[in-house]
């Protein structure tokens, strides 16, 4: 994997980029639709594709090991062949899901035990054999096993954690280093970089990431419950230190607020279920701001959905028309709500990319904040 750094905009972080893989370049900043277990809900692949114009999308270790399975994914050729996605795809390690199970999961000096919340069978997740199952999966961009501890842990947990996280992350790599790829294409590990919200333990964190010289480094453990700015402090605090020749990824953020602070400080890649988890609970992200597609105010608004919205379906039906298939409780309304958010945020990311390169991004960002954030 390859990153080319192209422009930074002036008075800020913010950077333009290209990441290149066996599957494909990724334009950065990018944000990259959450397809958990093999499946961004409610969107065929060709609406991935075509409508919201993804560049990348992400699958999660816990999930797929667990369903459909390795021995399937084996006999598919990997999680590309069985989605019938050919662009290059990013898995989680599970480590988040494993910190997620906190009643049915415990941490060794081995790994991670837990138990299936399918039928409670017992696993145990190892730094090495989060590895040896995302060769499985096939991922062009795997992620190290670490622990994510709540945000508002207290210092010697966090520190405890930390520890055990580098520990791990030494593991993964050296298992990472001796193993290949099992599909013919090159497989990127990327660390990740933890510490709660302790300037101390993110910059011990970050400079052991760093060193290692991997091929992409990610900031976890953010917007798991800490004040926002002191998301942001560490994200500063970690992107100092982090390499400016290869891509930054920030974990599981956010909204669209969080995504443009997120790309000011530095960060080329983001995730999170947002776009197509409010979707299908009727809240629709525009550049003028955000609907809840189930408010009165829309049932007799027989105006598109959004007139300005970078997807076909959101001058094909009205916003009447969406709002009913939600008070009726109509699956296309989930379908319709998760493809215009989708289509939004890679909008989004493509246009800080574009005022990057522009050198205008700040007082850009600075303005549609402002815009994105109003309530409708």
């Amino acid at each position: 994997m390859d990153f080319a750094l192209q422009a930074t905009a002036p008075c800020t972080n913010a950077r333009a980029g290209i990441i290149t893989t066996d599957h494909g370049q990724i334009e950065t900043p990018i944000f990259m639709p959450v397809g958990t277990v093999g499946s961004v809900k409610a969107v065929h692949a060709h609406e991935l594709e075509n409508e919201v114009k993804a560049q990348i999308i992400l699958g999660n270790t816990y999930h797929l090991y667990l369903r459909p399975g390795l021995d399937v994914l084996r006999n598919a050729g990997g999680l590309h062949n069985f989605y019938s996605w050919k662009k290059p795809i990013l898995t989680d390690s599970g480590g988040f899901q494993v910190f997620s199970l906190s009643s049915n999961r415990k941490l060794k000096e081995e790994g991670a035990w837990f138990r299936s919340h399918i039928d409670g069978s017992k696993h145990l997740f190892t730094p090495e054999g989060v590895v040896d199952i995302q060769r499985v999966i096939g991922a062009d961009i795997m992620m190290a096993l670490d622990e994510c501890p709540p945000g508002d842990s207290d210092y010697n947990y966090a520190k405890t954690s930390l520890d055990l996280t580098l520990r791990w992350l030494n593991r993964g790599w050296k298992r990472y280093k001796e193993t290949e790829g099992i599909y013919g294409y090159k497989q990127a590990y990327f660390p990740i970089v933890q510490g709660c919200v302790y300037p101390d333990l993110r910059r011990k964190s970050a400079e052991e990431v760093a060193a290692l010289g991997a091929d992409g480094n990610a900031i976890g453990g953010l917007a798991v419950g800490e004040p926002t700015e002191k998301m942001y402090e560490m994200i500063e605090v970690v992107n100092e230190i982090l390499p400016d020749d290869k891509p930054r990824y920030l974990m599981g953020v956010g909204t669209p607020a969080n995504i443009l602070e997120a790309i000011d400080r530095g960060v080329d890649m983001m995730d999170c279920v947002m776009p197509t988890r409010n979707g299908r609970n009727g809240m629709i992200f525009t550049r003028h701001g955000v609907m809840n597609m189930r408010n009165l105010k829309w049932a007799n608004d027989f105006s598109p959905l959004d007139p300005d919205g970078p997807a076909d379906i959101d001058r094909e039906y009205s916003k009447a028309y969406v709002r009913h298939l939600f008070t009726s409780h109509e699956i296309l309304g989930m379908q319709i709500a998760s493809i215009h958010n989708l289509a939004f945020y890679l909008w989004l990311v493509k246009e800080a990319r574009k005022h990057i390169i522009e050198g205008d991004f700040k007082s850009w960002k600075e303005n549609m904040i402002v815009e994105v954030t109003r309530r409708l």
